[in-house]
Protein backbone atom coordinates (compact mmCIF):
# COMPACT_ATOMS: atom_id res chain seq x y z
CA UNK A 1 0.00 0.00 0.00
CA UNK A 2 1.01 3.31 -1.20
CA UNK A 3 0.71 5.90 2.10
CA UNK A 4 -0.22 9.06 0.55
CA UNK A 5 1.66 12.14 1.27
CA UNK A 6 -0.82 14.41 3.40
CA UNK A 7 1.70 17.31 4.25
CA UNK A 8 -0.17 19.28 1.84
CA UNK A 9 -3.40 18.93 2.65
CA UNK A 10 -3.52 22.29 4.15
CA UNK A 11 -2.32 24.92 1.55
CA UNK A 12 -5.41 24.84 -0.97
CA UNK A 13 -8.19 26.96 0.97
CA UNK A 14 -11.71 24.61 1.45
CA UNK A 15 -13.66 25.28 -1.50
CA UNK A 16 -16.86 27.09 -0.78
CA UNK A 17 -20.20 25.40 -0.20
CA UNK A 18 -21.55 26.53 -3.45
CA UNK A 19 -18.73 25.09 -5.39
CA UNK A 20 -19.47 21.78 -4.58
CA UNK A 21 -22.34 19.73 -2.56
CA UNK A 22 -23.11 20.74 0.88
CA UNK A 23 -20.25 18.68 3.18
CA UNK A 24 -21.36 15.40 4.38
CA UNK A 25 -21.71 14.89 8.58
CA UNK A 26 -19.12 12.45 9.88
CA UNK A 27 -21.92 9.58 10.29
CA UNK A 28 -23.44 10.40 6.67
CA UNK A 29 -19.75 10.38 5.24
CA UNK A 30 -18.67 7.33 6.99
CA UNK A 31 -22.44 5.39 6.09
CA UNK A 32 -22.30 5.86 2.49
CA UNK A 33 -18.17 5.52 2.40
CA UNK A 34 -18.92 2.13 3.71
CA UNK A 35 -21.82 1.49 1.25
CA UNK A 36 -19.58 2.17 -1.36
CA UNK A 37 -17.14 -0.36 -0.42
CA UNK A 38 -19.70 -2.82 0.13
CA UNK A 39 -20.83 -2.43 -3.77
CA UNK A 40 -17.02 -2.51 -4.75
CA UNK A 41 -16.62 -5.20 -2.78
CA UNK A 42 -19.71 -7.55 -3.96
CA UNK A 43 -19.51 -6.68 -7.91
CA UNK A 44 -15.71 -7.48 -7.58
CA UNK A 45 -16.04 -10.72 -5.29
CA UNK A 46 -16.90 -12.94 -2.79
CA UNK A 47 -15.50 -15.10 0.78
CA UNK A 48 -18.32 -18.04 -0.21
CA UNK A 49 -20.23 -19.19 2.99
CA UNK A 50 -18.03 -17.78 5.44
CA UNK A 51 -20.10 -15.04 6.50
CA UNK A 52 -17.49 -12.01 5.41
CA UNK A 53 -19.50 -11.23 2.68
CA UNK A 54 -22.82 -10.42 4.57
CA UNK A 55 -20.30 -8.43 6.99
CA UNK A 56 -19.35 -6.33 3.86
CA UNK A 57 -22.97 -6.01 2.62
CA UNK A 58 -24.26 -4.99 6.04
CA UNK A 59 -21.36 -1.90 5.42
CA UNK A 60 -18.56 -2.96 7.68
CA UNK A 61 -15.27 -1.43 7.23
CA UNK A 62 -13.21 -4.42 4.88
CA UNK A 63 -10.48 -3.75 7.04
CA UNK A 64 -12.49 -3.57 10.29
CA UNK A 65 -11.47 -7.15 12.32
CA UNK A 66 -13.81 -10.20 12.09
CA UNK A 67 -14.01 -13.82 13.35
CA UNK A 68 -12.84 -16.49 10.71
CA UNK A 69 -13.92 -20.13 9.94
CA UNK A 70 -13.16 -21.41 13.27
CA UNK A 71 -11.76 -20.75 16.76
CA UNK A 72 -7.86 -19.58 15.85
CA UNK A 73 -4.61 -20.11 17.82
CA UNK A 74 -2.71 -17.73 16.18
CA UNK A 75 -4.34 -13.83 15.82
CA UNK A 76 -1.10 -12.31 13.48
CA UNK A 77 1.56 -13.60 11.37
CA UNK A 78 5.71 -12.69 11.59
CA UNK A 79 6.73 -14.29 7.72
CA UNK A 80 10.80 -13.98 7.73
CA UNK A 81 12.05 -14.51 3.99
CA UNK A 82 15.62 -15.21 3.20
CA UNK A 83 15.88 -14.30 -0.59
CA UNK A 84 18.24 -16.43 -2.25
CA UNK A 85 17.93 -19.71 -1.47
CA UNK A 86 19.22 -20.89 2.20
CA UNK A 87 21.00 -24.06 1.74
CA UNK A 88 19.20 -26.86 3.88
CA UNK A 89 22.00 -29.27 4.42
CA UNK A 90 24.34 -25.91 6.16
CA UNK A 91 21.28 -24.90 8.54
CA UNK A 92 19.28 -27.39 9.95
CA UNK A 93 19.02 -30.41 7.66
CA UNK A 94 21.85 -32.36 9.23
CA UNK A 95 23.15 -35.53 6.94
CA UNK A 96 26.41 -37.21 8.53
CA UNK A 97 25.88 -39.72 5.37
CA UNK A 98 26.69 -36.63 3.29
CA UNK A 99 29.24 -36.02 4.80
CA UNK A 100 30.91 -39.64 4.97
CA UNK A 101 30.04 -39.75 1.25
CA UNK A 102 31.90 -36.49 0.25
CA UNK A 103 33.80 -36.22 -3.07
CA UNK A 104 31.45 -39.74 -4.17
CA UNK A 105 29.65 -39.74 -7.53
CA UNK A 106 25.93 -39.67 -8.10
CA UNK A 107 23.34 -39.94 -10.81
CA UNK A 108 21.35 -36.48 -9.89
CA UNK A 109 18.00 -36.88 -12.06
CA UNK A 110 17.74 -32.81 -12.38
CA UNK A 111 20.45 -29.54 -12.66
CA UNK A 112 20.08 -26.14 -13.43
CA UNK A 113 16.28 -26.62 -13.78
CA UNK A 114 17.28 -29.33 -16.73
CA UNK A 115 15.64 -33.04 -16.31
CA UNK A 116 18.29 -35.88 -17.13
CA UNK A 117 20.99 -38.35 -15.46
CA UNK A 118 24.04 -35.92 -14.24
CA UNK A 119 27.34 -37.63 -12.88
CA UNK A 120 27.90 -35.13 -9.85
CA UNK A 121 29.66 -35.10 -6.68
CA UNK A 122 28.88 -35.16 -2.94
CA UNK A 123 29.85 -32.09 -1.39
CA UNK A 124 29.35 -32.19 2.67
CA UNK A 125 28.90 -28.82 4.93
CA UNK A 126 31.64 -26.84 5.75
CA UNK A 127 30.25 -26.37 8.80
CA UNK A 128 29.56 -29.04 12.22
CA UNK A 129 26.00 -29.27 13.38
CA UNK A 130 25.21 -30.03 17.35
CA UNK A 131 21.90 -30.80 18.76
CA UNK A 132 20.21 -28.59 21.17
CA UNK A 133 17.02 -28.60 23.94
CA UNK A 134 15.75 -30.96 25.34
CA UNK A 135 14.03 -31.81 21.92
CA UNK A 136 17.70 -32.64 20.14
CA UNK A 137 17.23 -31.05 17.51
CA UNK A 138 20.20 -30.24 15.29
CA UNK A 139 21.34 -27.24 13.51
CA UNK A 140 24.60 -25.98 12.05
CA UNK A 141 26.68 -23.58 14.14
CA UNK A 142 25.86 -20.99 11.69
CA UNK A 143 22.45 -20.65 14.06
CA UNK A 144 23.62 -20.42 17.92
CA UNK A 145 21.08 -18.34 18.83
CA UNK A 146 18.19 -20.17 17.41
CA UNK A 147 19.57 -23.50 18.20
CA UNK A 148 19.55 -22.21 22.08
CA UNK A 149 15.87 -21.57 21.40
CA UNK A 150 15.51 -24.58 19.15
CA UNK A 151 12.53 -26.33 21.75
CA UNK A 152 10.84 -23.85 20.72
CA UNK A 153 11.24 -24.36 16.82
CA UNK A 154 9.18 -26.54 14.41
CA UNK A 155 11.36 -27.60 11.73
CA UNK A 156 10.63 -28.69 8.47
CA UNK A 157 12.84 -30.62 6.65
CA UNK A 158 10.87 -32.01 3.72
CA UNK A 159 9.45 -28.82 2.23
CA UNK A 160 9.22 -28.86 -1.66
CA UNK A 161 7.94 -26.21 -4.36
CA UNK A 162 7.53 -25.86 -8.21
CA UNK A 163 10.37 -24.32 -9.39
CA UNK A 164 13.85 -23.38 -8.48
CA UNK A 165 13.89 -20.18 -10.55
CA UNK A 166 14.44 -17.24 -7.81
CA UNK A 167 11.10 -14.90 -9.12
CA UNK A 168 8.57 -18.03 -9.50
CA UNK A 169 10.06 -19.30 -6.18
CA UNK A 170 9.57 -16.39 -4.64
CA UNK A 171 6.05 -15.86 -5.66
CA UNK A 172 5.15 -19.09 -5.12
CA UNK A 173 6.28 -18.51 -1.82
CA UNK A 174 4.23 -15.40 -1.37
CA UNK A 175 1.41 -15.57 -3.22
CA UNK A 176 0.95 -19.71 -3.97
CA UNK A 177 1.85 -19.09 -8.06
CA UNK A 178 5.24 -19.48 -9.34
CA UNK A 179 3.86 -18.67 -12.71
CA UNK A 180 1.55 -15.64 -12.64
CA UNK A 181 0.93 -12.72 -9.91
CA UNK A 182 -2.00 -13.51 -7.31
CA UNK A 183 -2.35 -11.42 -4.15
CA UNK A 184 0.07 -12.20 -1.48
CA UNK A 185 -0.43 -14.63 1.91
CA UNK A 186 -0.44 -10.99 3.66
CA UNK A 187 -3.44 -9.26 1.41
CA UNK A 188 -5.24 -12.94 1.72
CA UNK A 189 -5.27 -12.96 5.83
CA UNK A 190 -6.20 -8.70 5.56
CA UNK A 191 -9.02 -9.51 3.07
CA UNK A 192 -9.98 -12.72 5.54
CA UNK A 193 -9.75 -11.03 8.92
CA UNK A 194 -9.39 -7.49 8.93
CA UNK A 195 -7.36 -5.92 11.10
CA UNK A 196 -7.26 -4.99 14.83
CA UNK A 197 -6.06 -1.60 15.32
CA UNK A 198 -7.63 1.18 11.89
CA UNK A 199 -4.61 3.58 12.67
CA UNK A 200 -2.14 1.27 10.95
CA UNK A 201 -2.17 -1.32 7.70
CA UNK A 202 -2.97 -4.78 8.12
CA UNK A 203 -0.05 -5.51 6.22
CA UNK A 204 3.06 -4.33 7.19
CA UNK A 205 6.69 -5.36 5.07
CA UNK A 206 9.70 -4.24 6.45
CA UNK A 207 12.77 -4.94 4.00
CA UNK A 208 15.70 -2.43 2.74
CA UNK A 209 15.19 -4.17 -0.74
CA UNK A 210 12.68 -6.24 -2.63
CA UNK A 211 13.17 -9.26 -3.01
CA UNK A 212 12.68 -11.32 -6.27
CA UNK A 213 9.93 -10.72 -8.03
CA UNK A 214 10.00 -7.08 -6.64
CA UNK A 215 6.39 -5.22 -5.04
CA UNK A 216 4.31 -8.23 -6.62
CA UNK A 217 5.66 -10.26 -3.09
CA UNK A 218 3.56 -7.72 -1.23
CA UNK A 219 0.75 -7.07 -3.69
CA UNK A 220 -2.57 -7.62 -3.05
CA UNK A 221 -3.63 -8.26 -7.52
CA UNK A 222 -7.16 -8.75 -8.04
CA UNK A 223 -8.30 -8.67 -4.25
CA UNK A 224 -9.09 -4.70 -3.27
CA UNK A 225 -5.96 -2.50 -3.15
CA UNK A 226 -6.21 -1.58 0.77
CA UNK A 227 -5.31 -5.11 1.64
CA UNK A 228 -1.84 -4.73 -0.12
CA UNK A 229 1.21 -4.42 1.65
CA UNK A 230 2.98 -1.13 3.21
CA UNK A 231 6.61 -1.54 2.32
CA UNK A 232 8.99 0.07 5.05
CA UNK A 233 12.13 0.73 4.52
CA UNK A 234 14.33 0.88 7.54
CA UNK A 235 15.98 3.73 7.78
CA UNK A 236 16.02 7.00 9.73
CA UNK A 237 12.70 8.04 8.04
CA UNK A 238 10.89 5.02 7.47
CA UNK A 239 7.62 5.86 6.82
CA UNK A 240 7.96 9.79 4.97
CA UNK A 241 5.46 12.64 4.74
CA UNK A 242 3.74 11.22 8.23
CA UNK A 243 4.15 14.66 10.30
CA UNK A 244 1.10 16.81 9.98
CA UNK A 245 1.32 20.29 8.69
CA UNK A 246 -2.59 21.68 8.43
CA UNK A 247 -3.10 23.94 11.36
CA UNK A 248 -5.51 21.06 13.41
CA UNK A 249 -6.49 18.02 12.85
CA UNK A 250 -9.84 18.96 12.53
CA UNK A 251 -9.22 20.97 9.68
CA UNK A 252 -7.10 18.36 8.12
CA UNK A 253 -10.55 16.02 9.24
CA UNK A 254 -12.74 18.35 7.24
CA UNK A 255 -10.15 18.63 3.72
CA UNK A 256 -10.23 14.46 4.25
CA UNK A 257 -13.75 14.18 4.08
CA UNK A 258 -14.40 17.03 1.21
CA UNK A 259 -11.77 14.92 -1.22
CA UNK A 260 -13.40 11.53 0.02
CA UNK A 261 -16.56 12.89 -0.83
CA UNK A 262 -15.33 13.87 -4.38
CA UNK A 263 -13.41 10.67 -4.67
CA UNK A 264 -17.09 8.64 -3.86
CA UNK A 265 -18.86 10.77 -6.28
CA UNK A 266 -16.23 9.73 -8.87
CA UNK A 267 -16.65 5.86 -7.76
CA UNK A 268 -20.35 6.10 -8.76
CA UNK A 269 -19.72 6.64 -11.80
CA UNK A 270 -16.93 3.97 -11.84
CA UNK A 271 -17.92 1.46 -9.35
CA UNK A 272 -15.69 -1.40 -10.05
CA UNK A 273 -12.29 1.02 -9.70
CA UNK A 274 -10.65 -0.54 -6.77
CA UNK A 275 -7.71 1.54 -7.17
CA UNK A 276 -9.78 4.33 -6.06
CA UNK A 277 -11.33 2.27 -3.03
CA UNK A 278 -7.74 1.43 -2.48
CA UNK A 279 -6.90 5.07 -2.41
CA UNK A 280 -9.61 6.61 -0.03
CA UNK A 281 -8.83 3.59 2.54
CA UNK A 282 -4.88 5.04 2.04
CA UNK A 283 -5.93 8.68 2.84
CA UNK A 284 -8.07 7.03 6.05
CA UNK A 285 -5.09 4.96 6.78
CA UNK A 286 -2.28 7.53 6.60
CA UNK A 287 -4.36 9.94 8.94
CA UNK A 288 -4.48 7.23 11.72
CA UNK A 289 -0.79 7.07 10.68
CA UNK A 290 0.35 10.40 11.74
CA UNK A 291 -0.78 9.77 15.28
CA UNK A 292 0.25 5.96 15.87
CA UNK A 293 2.94 5.32 13.87
CA UNK A 294 5.68 7.99 15.41
CA UNK A 295 5.43 6.22 18.65
CA UNK A 296 5.34 2.59 16.89
CA UNK A 297 8.61 3.15 15.27
CA UNK A 298 10.23 5.32 18.30
CA UNK A 299 12.74 3.04 20.32
CA UNK A 300 13.62 4.91 22.84
CA UNK A 301 11.37 3.43 24.90
CA UNK A 302 12.88 -0.05 24.97
CA UNK A 303 15.28 -1.02 27.79
CA UNK A 304 18.94 -1.57 27.03
CA UNK A 305 18.53 -4.71 27.64
CA UNK A 306 15.68 -5.78 24.85
CA UNK A 307 18.04 -3.92 22.11
CA UNK A 308 20.89 -6.03 23.29
CA UNK A 309 18.60 -9.30 23.28
CA UNK A 310 18.15 -8.17 19.42
CA UNK A 311 21.83 -7.39 18.77
CA UNK A 312 20.95 -3.35 18.50
CA UNK A 313 22.59 -0.64 19.89
CA UNK A 314 20.68 2.77 21.18
CA UNK A 315 19.98 4.82 18.15
CA UNK A 316 20.06 2.17 15.01
CA UNK A 317 17.39 2.95 12.43
CA UNK A 318 18.00 -0.03 10.07
CA UNK A 319 19.62 -3.91 10.18
CA UNK A 320 17.65 -6.96 10.74
CA UNK A 321 18.17 -6.91 14.13
CA UNK A 322 15.59 -3.21 13.96
CA UNK A 323 13.44 -5.02 11.47
CA UNK A 324 12.33 -7.71 14.45
CA UNK A 325 11.70 -5.26 16.84
CA UNK A 326 9.61 -2.96 14.88
CA UNK A 327 8.14 -6.25 13.93
CA UNK A 328 7.15 -7.07 17.25
CA UNK A 329 6.24 -3.46 18.31
CA UNK A 330 3.79 -3.20 15.48
CA UNK A 331 2.50 -6.72 15.82
CA UNK A 332 1.51 -5.36 20.30
CA UNK A 333 -0.43 -2.64 18.21
CA UNK A 334 -2.28 -4.60 16.09
CA UNK A 335 -0.83 -5.32 12.79
CA UNK A 336 -2.61 -8.19 11.45
CA UNK A 337 0.73 -10.00 9.42
CA UNK A 338 3.89 -8.79 9.10
CA UNK A 339 7.30 -9.60 6.78
CA UNK A 340 10.58 -9.06 7.53
CA UNK A 341 12.88 -9.65 4.16
CA UNK A 342 16.71 -9.69 4.82
CA UNK A 343 17.97 -9.04 1.59
CA UNK A 344 16.97 -7.93 -1.80
CA UNK A 345 17.38 -9.71 -5.33
CA UNK A 346 21.16 -8.54 -6.12
CA UNK A 347 22.63 -12.32 -5.90
CA UNK A 348 26.06 -10.73 -4.62
CA UNK A 349 24.52 -9.36 -1.34
CA UNK A 350 21.91 -12.69 -0.95
CA UNK A 351 21.66 -16.04 -0.27
CA UNK A 352 22.26 -17.17 -3.82
CA UNK A 353 25.67 -18.99 -3.20
CA UNK A 354 26.97 -20.02 -6.44
CA UNK A 355 30.48 -19.21 -6.33
CA UNK A 356 30.83 -19.48 -2.72
CA UNK A 357 29.00 -20.94 0.26
CA UNK A 358 30.96 -18.65 2.64
CA UNK A 359 28.69 -16.30 1.87
CA UNK A 360 25.99 -17.81 4.34
CA UNK A 361 27.86 -17.41 7.25
CA UNK A 362 27.59 -13.30 7.06
CA UNK A 363 23.93 -13.71 5.91
CA UNK A 364 23.27 -16.27 9.20
CA UNK A 365 25.42 -13.88 11.56
CA UNK A 366 22.84 -10.49 10.49
CA UNK A 367 19.65 -12.51 11.30
CA UNK A 368 20.32 -15.24 13.87
CA UNK A 369 20.58 -13.15 16.79
CA UNK A 370 17.71 -11.06 16.14
CA UNK A 371 15.09 -13.96 15.04
CA UNK A 372 16.45 -16.05 18.69
CA UNK A 373 15.75 -12.10 20.25
CA UNK A 374 12.02 -11.72 18.29
CA UNK A 375 10.71 -14.98 19.58
CA UNK A 376 12.72 -14.70 23.16
CA UNK A 377 10.99 -11.18 23.44
CA UNK A 378 7.37 -12.45 22.15
CA UNK A 379 7.82 -15.23 25.27
CA UNK A 380 8.57 -13.29 27.80
CA UNK A 381 5.68 -11.10 26.97
CA UNK A 382 2.87 -13.75 26.63
CA UNK A 383 2.79 -12.89 22.94
CA UNK A 384 4.37 -16.09 20.94
CA UNK A 385 1.19 -18.52 22.20
CA UNK A 386 -0.79 -16.22 20.09
CA UNK A 387 1.93 -15.17 16.99
CA UNK A 388 2.53 -17.12 14.49
CA UNK A 389 6.08 -16.90 13.15
CA UNK A 390 7.04 -18.25 9.71
CA UNK A 391 10.86 -18.79 8.21
CA UNK A 392 11.50 -19.54 5.07
CA UNK A 393 13.29 -19.24 1.57
CA UNK A 394 12.74 -19.65 -2.10
CA UNK A 395 14.13 -23.28 -2.08
CA UNK A 396 17.27 -24.42 -0.55
CA UNK A 397 20.62 -25.65 -2.93
CA UNK A 398 22.34 -28.94 -3.88
CA UNK A 399 24.43 -31.12 -1.84
CA UNK A 400 26.47 -32.52 -4.83
CA UNK A 401 28.20 -30.40 -7.68
CA UNK A 402 30.11 -31.13 -11.16
CA UNK A 403 33.69 -30.81 -9.86
CA UNK A 404 34.11 -32.59 -6.28
CA UNK A 405 36.11 -29.42 -4.98
CA UNK A 406 33.72 -26.39 -6.21
CA UNK A 407 32.70 -23.75 -3.41
CA UNK A 408 29.24 -23.27 -4.07
CA UNK A 409 26.09 -25.19 -4.25
CA UNK A 410 23.43 -24.52 -6.62
CA UNK A 411 19.52 -24.25 -6.95
CA UNK A 412 17.47 -26.93 -5.70
CA UNK A 413 13.75 -27.23 -5.21
CA UNK A 414 13.30 -30.95 -4.73
CA UNK A 415 13.74 -30.00 -0.87
CA UNK A 416 14.71 -27.28 1.50
CA UNK A 417 13.89 -26.34 4.88
CA UNK A 418 11.52 -23.82 6.51
CA UNK A 419 10.54 -23.65 10.21
CA UNK A 420 7.42 -22.12 12.34
CA UNK A 421 7.16 -21.02 16.11
CA UNK A 422 4.10 -19.92 18.28
CA UNK A 423 0.36 -19.62 17.49
CA UNK A 424 -0.78 -23.15 17.70
CA UNK A 425 2.28 -25.24 16.25
CA UNK A 426 4.15 -28.15 18.23
CA UNK A 427 7.16 -26.87 20.01
CA UNK A 428 10.71 -28.64 19.76
CA UNK A 429 9.87 -31.21 16.81
CA UNK A 430 11.13 -31.92 13.44
CA UNK A 431 8.79 -32.46 10.76
CA UNK A 432 9.53 -34.78 7.36
CA UNK A 433 12.82 -35.63 6.65
CA UNK A 434 14.99 -36.03 3.07
CA UNK A 435 16.96 -38.59 2.02
CA UNK A 436 20.56 -39.60 3.25
CA UNK A 437 22.03 -36.93 1.17
CA UNK A 438 19.56 -34.23 1.35
CA UNK A 439 18.03 -34.56 -2.39
CA UNK A 440 14.80 -35.82 -2.49
CA UNK A 441 12.02 -36.14 0.31
CA UNK A 442 11.99 -39.46 2.31
CA UNK A 443 9.09 -38.55 4.72
CA UNK A 444 6.41 -36.09 5.64
CA UNK A 445 6.80 -33.95 2.26
CA UNK A 446 5.82 -30.19 2.69
CA UNK A 447 4.66 -28.32 -0.25
CA UNK A 448 4.34 -24.25 -0.38
CA UNK A 449 0.62 -24.43 -0.66
CA UNK A 450 0.51 -27.12 2.34
CA UNK A 451 2.67 -24.44 4.18
CA UNK A 452 0.30 -21.63 3.71
CA UNK A 453 -2.62 -23.81 3.94
CA UNK A 454 -1.27 -24.48 7.63
CA UNK A 455 -0.87 -20.70 8.23
CA UNK A 456 -4.29 -19.98 7.22
CA UNK A 457 -5.70 -22.59 9.94
CA UNK A 458 -3.98 -21.73 12.48
CA UNK A 459 -5.47 -18.17 12.22
CA UNK A 460 -9.03 -19.88 11.78
CA UNK A 461 -9.44 -19.92 8.34
CA UNK A 462 -10.44 -22.42 6.25
CA UNK A 463 -7.91 -22.31 2.96
CA UNK A 464 -10.55 -24.04 0.32
CA UNK A 465 -12.97 -21.63 1.56
CA UNK A 466 -11.28 -18.06 1.71
CA UNK A 467 -12.11 -17.61 -1.89
CA UNK A 468 -12.58 -14.74 -4.26
CA UNK A 469 -14.41 -14.29 -7.56
CA UNK A 470 -12.06 -12.69 -9.87
CA UNK A 471 -12.42 -13.34 -14.06
CA UNK A 472 -15.43 -15.57 -13.40
CA UNK A 473 -13.78 -17.99 -11.24
CA UNK A 474 -13.24 -18.41 -7.82
CA UNK A 475 -9.72 -17.67 -6.55
CA UNK A 476 -7.77 -19.01 -3.50
CA UNK A 477 -4.13 -18.91 -1.85
CA UNK A 478 -3.48 -22.30 -2.52
CA UNK A 479 -5.14 -22.55 -5.62
CA UNK A 480 -6.44 -25.85 -6.50
CA UNK A 481 -3.92 -27.73 -3.60
CA UNK A 482 -2.86 -27.82 -0.59
CA UNK A 483 -3.51 -29.38 2.60
CA UNK A 484 -3.13 -28.38 6.64
CA UNK A 485 -0.11 -30.37 8.15
CA UNK A 486 -1.86 -31.52 11.11
CA UNK A 487 1.27 -33.62 12.34
CA UNK A 488 2.69 -30.14 13.73
CA UNK A 489 -0.49 -28.51 15.28
CA UNK A 490 -0.20 -28.33 19.21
Amino acid sequence: MQIPNLQGCHDEPIPAASSHKKLLSRRAFTGRGLAGIATTSLLAGSLGADGITERIAEGINPLAPHAGHFPPTADRVIFIYSTGGVSHVDTWDHKPQLTADHGKKITASRWLNKPGAFERFLIKSRWSFQQYGQSGIWASQLFPHLGSIADDLCILNAMHCDSDGHDKGTLAAHTGSAQFARPSHGAWVSYGLGTINQNLPSFVVLAPHAPYAGAQTWGSDFLPGCHQGTHVIPGKVPLPNLTPQSVSLERQRMELDLLAQINREQETESPLDTALEARIRSFETAFGMQREAPEAFDLSSESPETLRLYGLEAGATSGFGWQCIIARRLAERGVRFLELIDTGSNSAENWDSHGNMADHEKLAKAIDQPISGLITDLKRRGMLDRTLVVWTTEFGRTSFHQTADHPGREHHNLVFTSWMAGGGIRRGFVHGKSDEHGILPAEGAVHTHDLHATMLHCLGLDHERLTYRHAGRDYRLTDVAGKVVREILA
